[in-house]
């Protein structure tokens, strides 16, 4: 698959170093991964406190969420799939009750899931009441204004019934004009400062899918607590992110949190491809169209994630079932050596433009 696009492929020569760094780095978190305590995070006093008495579930490894104090489990759920679609506060509440039940204590959300309603805030502050000091929970906005911004925030803690969140991101910083709003003047960096200091919000991050060098230069101008960031087993052959990105936010002790784990189902082996005609209609068309399915089981994809150093992987689940079989897997994990993941990557290779499709398409 030798096209223009591979030109940012150029293996780095410290990346097979760096992968076994981090397949150890990821040995080292496992052989500890018991459950805390409680989620707890450092307080503004630089002293640790809790957010619960009451013990997270003994059932999901945990590892820290970089220097936020915070020990998350590796598995978190994502606020799209169920949790996003409009009125389906059923199915979104039985699946964030059993993802409790279970020990997910990581959940993630956007101000942009669900539309304008905004579904998914609005089905995580239902589905969390009573168990919010039990959980870290992150949502993201992609204004790139302060005022827009800060109107968004007010808008999050309603729908999510809290008074703060525990990390503010903003939301798939991509290219440099992204950069120059953000961190020019009146622009959405200045929010988040505000409502930090403000305590509405406990944590600052950023997230981004789309090209590593946008979230790196964010980096550098700014001490973010977390980054979000679309990789997987097909990462090194369109726009690496593991090249420099991701050594980039281990040397800075940040929370990395991974996504695109499954691709929306392209990588996976039992996914069956959309009619083109209806996948060039899709959000995930608009990034490469896929006529044959994945080459990896989940297991395989989401033990490749959770080999890296990040500090959890979150899934968008559209089932129960769904989140049981993540917590299940999240549960089996032993990592992989370099080896094996080399040997995913290699696995993976004739259908990576559809397992990164988040990568190619157009901005």
């Amino acid at each position: 698959m030798k096209t223009d696009d591979t030109l940012q492929n150029a293996a780095h020569p410290n990346r097979r170093d760096f992968l076994k760094s981090g397949a150890s780095i990821a040995a080292g978190l496992s052989a500890g991964m018991a459950a805390p305590a409680a989620v707890s995070e450092i307080s503004s006093s630089g002293g640790s406190s809790t957010f619960a008495e009451e013990p997270v579930q003994g059932l999901m490894p945990t590892r820290n969420l970089g220097m936020t104090g915070a020990r998350v489990g590796i598995f978190g759920l994502g606020g799209q799939g169920a949790l996003e679609k409009a009125n389906n506060e059923t199915l979104a509440l039985k699946m964030i009750q059993r993802a409790l039940e279970l020990g997910v204590n990581y959940f993630d959300t956007s101000a942009i899931y669900g539309g304008p309603d905004r579904w998914s805030e609005r089905h995580l502050g239902m589905g969390l009441k009573g168990s919010r000091d039990r959980v870290f929970l992150a949502t993201k906005t992609k204004e790139r204004t302060r005022d827009a911004a800060l109107q968004n925030i007010e808008v999050s803690l309603k729908l999510l019934d809290t008074d703060h969140v525990d990390c503010w991101q903003l939301h798939d910083v991509g290219i440099q004009e992204d950069i120059d709003q953000i961190f020019g003047k009146g622009g959405a960096l200045e929010a988040l400062i505000q409502a930090r200091d403000q305590k509405m919000v406990r944590h600052l991050g950023i997230t981004g899918r789309f090209r590593p060098e946008a979230l790196m230069e964010c980096m550098r101008r700014f001490p973010f607590d977390t980054v979000l960031m679309g990789v997987n087993a097909a990462d090194k052959y369109y726009y690496p992110f593991e090249k420099d990105l991701l050594p980039m936010a281990v040397e800075k002790q940040m929370g990395i949190i991974g996504m695109k784990v499954m691709a929306r189902g392209r990588i996976l082996s039992c996914w069956t491809p959309p009619p083109v005609e209806v996948q060039k209609h899709s959000w995930e068309g608009q990034g490469a169209i896929a006529t044959t399915p994945g080459t990896l089981t989940k297991q395989e994809t989401f033990f490749y994630n959770l080999s890296l150093p990040i500090s959890t992987a979150i899934v968008g689940c559209d089932s129960v079932e769904q989140v049981e079989e993540c917590a299940q897997l999240a549960r089996s994990f032993t990592p992989l050596s370099p080896a094996q993941m080399a040997a995913l990557e290699a696995k993976v290779e004739p259908i990576a433009r559809q397992a990164l499709f988040f990568r190619l398409m157009p901005r």
